[in-house]
C-alpha cells in the first residue's frame, strides 16, 4: 500500500518534522524581522556564533522561516568549513577551534609540525582544524584562533595568543572617509555624473585602455561591462574578495588599506552597468576587515562625496555583525 497520498491528507511533514523548539530559538537569534533569501549565509553565522555550531534541527527550522528547501539550507552549511554542522547523535565540537592553514604556503612554512603537535599542547577543549588557504600567504604558517589570525605561528605563539584570550580579528587600520577624499578618492565619480559622460562613452574609453581583469582569463572589463550592461535587469554586482588560491591576498590587502579605492570602483561599475543593489562577498578569516568595511560604507552613505540626485546609491545590503562565540564572550 502505498502510504504518501495517506501522509499527505492528514497533513505529514515531508522529512524528519519540525521542532517547535528549534523554530523558537533560531526566531530568537535572529530576531523577528522578515527573513531575507541573501542574508542565508549572515543567519548561519549568527547561529553559529551563538551556538557553536548549526544544529540539524535548526537548520530545518531555518529552511522553514525562510521558505526554502532544507536542501538548499543544508547545501550551504555543508560548503564552508567554518560551518559545524551536527546532526542528530553527533556532539557538538569543543568551544574553541584553532585553525591551521594546509595550503602551499604554509605547508612549505612548517603547517605539518604545527598540526602534529598543537593537539597535545592546547588540549581537548580547544579543537586544531586543518584548513585550506586562509589569505595570508605571506605570513605563513599561519593559524587562527576562533577568528583571531597569528601570523608566523609557532606552537609558542599560539598558545600565547589563547591565553592573552585574544578570539576576534582586530579591524585594520583603514583610511577612513575623510582621509580618502583629501586624496581625490571619489572625484572621478562625481566627475562622471557631473559632466555629462555617457555609460556607452565609459564602456569605449575601457575598450580602448585595453584593460582586463586579474581573473577570469584576463577578460577585457569593457566588453564585460557592456556586456552586463544590455542585460535584462534587475541587474546586480558582486565584488568577490575569497581568495583561496596559494599566493592570493592582494584582495585582502587592498580592503585593508584602501577601503574607499575598492567602493569607488564599484560604484564606478554599479553607475555604468545600472545596477540595483551591491554585495561585497569575504571569506570568514577577513573577519576585520569585515568590521572595517561596515564602518566606512556607513560613513559613505550617511555622507556621499557626490550628488546622489543624479544618481541614488545602490541599495546597502548588510547584515548585523554576528554575536560572538560563547568562547569569545568568556575570553571579552
Amino acid at each position: 500500500m502505498d502510504i504518501k497520498p495517506l501522509r499527505r491528507a492528514l497533513g505529514f511533514a515531508k522529512g524528519r518534522p519540525l521542532s517547535e523548539a528549534a523554530t523558537a530559538h533560531v526566531r530568537a537569534v535572529l530576531g523577528p524581522a522578515p527573513l531575507r533569501r541573501d542574508l542565508l549565509v549572515e543567519y548561519l553565522h549568527r547561529l553559529q556564533d551563538t551556538d557553536g555550531h548549526l544544529a540539524a534541527d535548526a537548520l530545518r527550522a531555518l529552511a522553514h522561516l525562510m521558505r526554502l528547501s532544507e536542501a538548499e539550507v543544508f547545501e550551504v552549511a555543508t560548503f564552508y568549513h567554518h560551518f559545524d554542522v551536527v546532526r542528530p547523535g553527533e556532539s557538538p565540537p569543543p568551544a574553541l577551534t584553532v585553525r591551521v592553514c594546509d595550503s602551499l604556503s604554509c605547508e612549505l612554512a612548517g603547517a605539518a609540525s604545527l598540526l602534529e603537535r598543537l593537539p597535545a599542547l592546547l588540549g581537548r577543549e580547544v579543537r586544531v582544524q586543518a584548513v585550506p588557504c586562509v589569505g595570508r600567504c605571506a605570513q605563513a604558517p599561519v593559524a587562527i584562533v576562533h577568528q583571531y589570525p597569528v601570523p608566523g605561528a609557532t606552537v609558542q605563539a599560539v598558545r600565547a595568543a589563547l591565553d592573552a584570550g585574544h578570539r576576534l580579528c582586530p579591524p585594520p587600520p583603514a583610511r577612513g572617509l575623510a582621509a580618502a577624499l583629501a586624496r581625490g578618492q571619489y572625484a572621478t565619480l562625481a566627475r562622471l555624473l557631473q559632466d555629462g559622460t555617457t555609460p556607452e562613452s565609459l564602456f569605449a574609453t575601457l575598450e580602448a585602455s585595453a584593460l582586463r581583469g586579474l581573473g577570469g582569463a584576463g577578460f577585457p572589463t569593457g566588453r564585460k561591462w557592456r556586456i552586463v550592461a544590455d542585460q535584462p535587469g534587475p541587474r546586480l554586482l558582486v565584488v568577490n574578495a575569497d581568495e583561496g588560491e596559494p599566493g592570493t591576498f592582494k584582495d585582502r590587502v587592498c580592503l585593508e588599506t584602501e577601503p574607499h579605492q575598492v567602493l569607488e570602483g564599484m560604484l564606478i561599475a554599479a553607475w555604468a552597468v545600472g545596477v540595483s543593489a551591491c554585495y561585497i562577498y569575504l571569506r570568514d578569516e577577513y573577519a576585520g576587515v569585515r568590521a572595517s568595511l561596515r564602518e566606512q560604507i556607513d560613513a559613505l552613505i550617511a555622507n556621499p562625496p557626490f550628488d546622489t540626485g543624479r544618481w541614488p546609491l545602490p541599495r546597502s545590503t548588510c547584515a548585523a555583525p554576528p554575536a560572538p562565540t560563547s568562547a569569545a564572550r568568556k575570553a571579552a
